[in-house]
């Protein structure tokens, strides 16, 4: 099924059926799609994504296995367009999601999709749909009598989802009330036996990285660079992940009056996902410090490849 591999940094990540035309919408072509997106394979992925979504339209009717994997792709399209800031198709592409998932009846299912969709609604103005969505994922998650290591992490990540959209919102108390909850579900989730060669995405390391974001926007710079420094970008699984907690720093090292300093997290953020570094939010980052201090040494380098000649 997978054919073939592309290089990317300092591996290879498989191209998927899907990647050559083939139909069938398979549980690996889903992996694999969502191994580019973890690499910061944004142009690759883009390029799979009509066959892909081809693919997942026809797999929602597949019963309640081809839903969850249609919801997968619809997860993926989501958060790419969120990444190439097109709030329109990512909010489209969420909705899909999360009509697959209640096909699936899977409650992580579900969660992925809320989780989704919360940019977008956030982005439109409806801060307190999304808060929902997000709340009710997790609560349906711990609704059994024991929760699986797996429904512990969807509900931990809904957690820090919701935390950081009420935190951009200006809403401290439910900020901090969801990020207690998911440092809560970290710890739960600790305690389970960990699956060998799957990465767990709910970490101690993943709530500081959302906890950059969140004190920050909620004004409390000092506590967000506690978080930072806390912080160990290489236990973090993906080179999308890595690229975020240093585009998150860089951020909060602006706000603190660190230009400098956020120069040096950019180039963290194009070492880890030189993609990521290209991104429409990132170049204007980049061009706000190069206003600020355009002396700065290889910054003009910087600017001219991310931000003047993006490709």
């Amino acid at each position: 099924m997978l054919v073939a591999g592309v290089a990317l940094g300092a591996g290879a990540v498989p191209v998927p059926a899907w990647a050559a035309g083939e139909r069938a919408l398979l549980v690996g072509d889903v992996a694999a799609a969502r191994r580019l997106f973890a690499a910061g394979a944004y142009a690759r992925l883009g390029e799979a994504l009509p066959l892909l979504l081809a693919a997942a339209a026809r797999s929602a009717e597949q019963g309640p296995a081809g839903a969850v994997r249609a919801a997968g792709v619809w997860v993926l399209a989501s958060q790419l367009a969120v990444k190439q800031g097109r709030t329109g198709p990512a909010g489209v592409f969420a909705e899909r999601a999360g009509a697959a998932a209640r096909r699936s009846g899977d409650p992580v299912v579900l969660a992925a999709a809320a989780r989704a969709a919360a940019t977008p609604l956030r982005r439109t103005g409806r801060t307190d749909e999304a808060l929902l969505l997000l709340a009710e994922a997790r609560a349906h998650l711990l609704a059994g009598a024991r929760a699986t290591a797996a429904d512990l992490e969807a509900a931990g990540l809904a957690a820090l989802t919701a935390a950081y959209t009420a935190a951009q919102a200006h809403r401290p108390a439910p900020a901090r009330d969801f990020a207690a909850q998911a440092e809560e579900d970290t710890l739960r989730l600790a305690r389970h036996p960990h699956t060998p060669g799957r990465p767990r995405e709910l970490t101690a390391g993943q709530c500081a990285l959302y906890g950059i974001g969140i004190h920050r926007h909620l004004g409390d710079i000092d506590t967000a660079l506690a978080h930072a420094r806390r912080l160990r970008p290489d236990r973090l699984p993906t080179a999308e992940r890595r690229a975020r907690a240093a585009t998150d720093t860089a951020r909060t090292l602006l706000d603190a009056g660190d230009a400098a300093g956020a120069f040096t997290q950019l180039r963290l953020v194009e070492a880890a996902a030189p993609l990521e570094a290209r991104r429409p939010a990132v170049r204007a980052l980049t061009a706000h410090v190069a206003r600020l201090r355009p002396g700065l040494p290889g910054l003009g380098d910087f600017v001219a490849r991310t931000v003047v000649s993006p490709g």
